[in-house]
């Protein structure tokens, strides 16, 4: 067992979900890494832990949302974990950090949201699940993103007013977002 599973099954162990929803994503994807010594590992299939970020501007009413190249939605920060990632957390920071170009984000360490999902043609595979470990970031005020080679846009947008065919799960993540950030 590699150090990032072992990481990311303590985390998803001691991590309290909010609703039986969450409860029951969280207990899944415990077993799925039970079951599968390579369930961080991209290759694993049926599906593989991922790890994602939706950052939040100073003010914590708008949201970093990326327009995905190959997808062509708009989506929070996030990918695959890498060998050299520690955590599920340093992966979540080293996503959003290389898909906005802003390197001054203040994490909060404890996931936000998990969800499910399937992607078709991942790792040279038809169909893979990807099983997201989401956590909130926060933006100094001033920072401008850029975009990377994996969008084609990435803008701030009002969590109020995201763009047209966002994931209701993505809006709930940024409810929680806005919560978690207005004690700071």
């Amino acid at each position: 067992m590699s150090d990032l599973h072992a990481d990311a099954l303590a985390t998803l162990t001691a991590w309290v979900a909010p609703t039986e929803q969450q409860e029951a994503l969280r207990a899944r994807f415990v077993q799925h890494l039970h079951d599968h010594a390579d369930g961080v590992e991209r290759a694993c299939t049926p599906g593989h832990l991922t790890a994602g970020v939706l950052v939040v501007d100073a003010s914590g009413e708008h949201m970093l949302m990326t327009l995905h190249a190959k997808a062509r939605r708009w989506f929070h920060l996030g990918g695959h974990l890498e060998p050299a990632d520690a955590t599920l957390l340093a992966a979540a920071l080293r996503e959003g950090r290389e898909e906005s170009g802003l390197h001054d984000l203040a994490i909060d360490p404890v996931p936000a949201q998990l969800d499910a999902h399937t992607v078709p043609f991942c790792a040279g595979h038809a169909e893979v699940e990807h099983l997201d470990v989401r956590y909130v970031a926060r933006a100094r005020e001033g920072l401008l993103p850029t975009v990377s080679e994996e969008s084609i846009d990435v803008r701030w947008w009002p969590i109020d007013a995201p763009p047209e065919g966002v994931e209701p799960e993505l809006l709930a993540l940024a409810r929680i977002a806005r919560e978690r950030l207005a004690g700071d």
